[in-house]
């Protein structure tokens, strides 16, 4: 089956809280490929990518996302699928 990728904002409180950190270890848990980053307005951008159940279950994941954390929203678009190694935390946007 052909991966698909997704782009992600993820908004409410979702910096300062272990937010980023979770994210790669929940989507290497899953095996997606992909990054994650803080935006400079306070939301969580990242690019997640595999097989399409995997990146569902993701998304489902992310509504709660760490303990701390308190996810408003997740506004979601199709991407095109890229060439990744792994999953990673990119610099702040």
């Amino acid at each position: 089956m052909a991966p698909v990728a997704r782009h992600l904002m993820i908004h409410g409180r979702v910096q300062g809280v272990w937010y980023r950190g979770w994210t790669v270890e929940t989507a290497r848990g899953l095996g997606l490929t992909g990054w994650v980053r803080n935006c400079a307005d306070g939301c969580v951008e990242a690019l997640v990518q595999g097989e399409a159940e995997a990146v569902a279950r993701f998304i489902a994941l992310a509504q709660d996302g760490p303990v701390a954390a308190q996810v408003a929203r997740i506004d979601a678009a199709d991407a095109t699928v890229e060439v990744l190694d792994g999953f990673r935390k990119r610099p702040t946007a």
